[in-house]
């Protein structure tokens, strides 16, 4: 079962590289797999089901990193999105595939729904210790923002960069915003 859903996995990627996910189809997913089709669909409802779950490795390893930072340490923007660059560099082919030219918009609303719930899960009690003005909505969408329009200039980049230079700038561009929100907070009214 986990071959099956490996070999499915690499024919897509290999796939977006080729044609681009837009114009990959499950048909095609099938041919280059050599699988059935209903070995197909006893996995996966369709081909962004099968992309989607390329991603749980990162999202398991995003959890760890920010599960690893010590409770009630002011939060750094930067560690979270370390885990992101690194998994990244790791996965250039992938990332390549699906952040680059050819990827499809459904990773990348996939992935920013991904951080952001990490971040929120992060920055939440943060930002209610600090009694924050800002509403963790528009903290999160920013952070989630820069670090994915990042990524994919990055990729775009032909990661030139090494992950740990790509997060101590992010750190470095988004911190103060972030430490702003959380020392200002109480003594700010709302909006």
């Amino acid at each position: 079962m986990r071959r099956t859903r490996r070999i499915l996995g690499e024919a897509l990627l290999e796939l977006i590289v080729e044609q681009g996910y837009e114009r990959t189809t499950v048909q095609d997913v099938l041919d280059r797999a050599d699988v059935g089709r209903s070995t197909f669909y006893a996995h996966f409802r369709d081909k962004d089901a099968l992309l989607m779950a390329s991603f749980e490795e990162m999202a398991e390893r995003l959890r760890a990193d920010l599960a690893a930072m010590a409770p009630g340490v002011p939060p750094e923007p930067g560690q979270p999105v370390l885990g992101l660059f690194t998994h990244a560099f790791r996965n250039q082919r992938v990332y390549t595939a699906l952040c680059g030219r050819r990827g499809g918009p459904a990773f990348r609303r996939h992935l920013h729904d991904l951080v952001a719930g990490l971040l929120r899960e992060h920055l939440a009690p943060h930002l209610a210790a600090a009694r924050a003005d800002l509403p963790l909505d528009v903290v999160v969408e920013f952070a989630t923002g820069a670090a994915v329009g990042l990524l994919v200039w990055w990729v775009d980049d032909d990661f030139r960069l090494p992950p740990h230079r790509m997060a101590s700038m992010y750190q470095r561009l988004a911190a103060p915003g972030i430490s702003g929100v959380l020392s200002t907070g109480s003594s700010s009214p709302a909006s």
